[in-house]
């Protein structure tokens, strides 16, 4: 029915488009910018994109800083804890008061002395390691991937269209069509990144 198609078509917008800051990737790609979902990189278990996207590597990478504004009081704690120069007694007032991470951005010097902060030079040193913490948590972290943007691109276009299928939204997606002049550096980027039996996924 136009009902269930219209039903079907949302789910796929949705599947395709969300995604939490946490799980959209930034990648550099030579100069040309990409996003895509981690989600989509991992789509081969066991190629080099997929390890590399793991957790423990992409927490490497510095995913923290895209989430401060997600940061509990407790995590909010321990960055004020592990912030030189700032006394012992000056996290537990944060845990007192309940601060999150998107209210430790936004604190200013009137904030700090309303949760009790009261040493001047605390709250100086307070308020620059915030302002450092802010403009980190603006900024994208981007990932530097130096091969052809065609060459990637094209990579990242089937593993899109493969992640929408393993979801069951799309039909089994066909295999990369590359121009002739580009084949040979398109194979060494696919084997790059899918080693050994692995490249079959794209290469056929």
């Amino acid at each position: 029915s136009l009902e269930e198609s219209f039903e079907d078509e949302e789910l796929f917008i949705t599947a395709f488009a969300s995604g939490e800051g946490k799980e959209l990737i930034t990648l550099n790609v030579s100069g040309t910018i990409m996003v895509t979902k981690r989600s989509t990189l991992q789509v081969a278990d066991d190629s080099v994109l997929a390890r590399q996207f793991d957790d423990t590597k992409w927490t490497e990478q510095g995913c923290t800083n895209l989430r401060v504004k997600e940061w509990s009081p407790d995590e909010v704690s321990d960055w004020v804890a592990n912030t030189a120069h700032i006394p012992d007694d000056v996290a537990a007032l944060f845990i007192e008061h309940e601060v999150s991470g998107s209210e430790l951005i936004a604190l200013n010097e009137f904030g700090l002395k309303e949760i009790g902060v009261k040493r001047a030079g605390t709250i100086c040193l307070l308020l620059d390691e915030i302002s450092t913490l802010k403009k980190t948590a603006s900024e994208d972290v981007v990932t530097l991937i130096e091969h052809s943007p065609y060459c990637f691109g094209k990579i990242l276009d089937y593993l899109r269209l493969k992640r929408l299928h393993d979801e069951d939204f799309t039909d089994e997606p066909p295999l990369p069509t590359v121009c002739d002049n580009q084949k040979n550096r398109f194979e060494k980027v696919v084997r790059y990144y899918f080693p050994g039996d692995s490249s079959k996924l794209i290469l056929g």
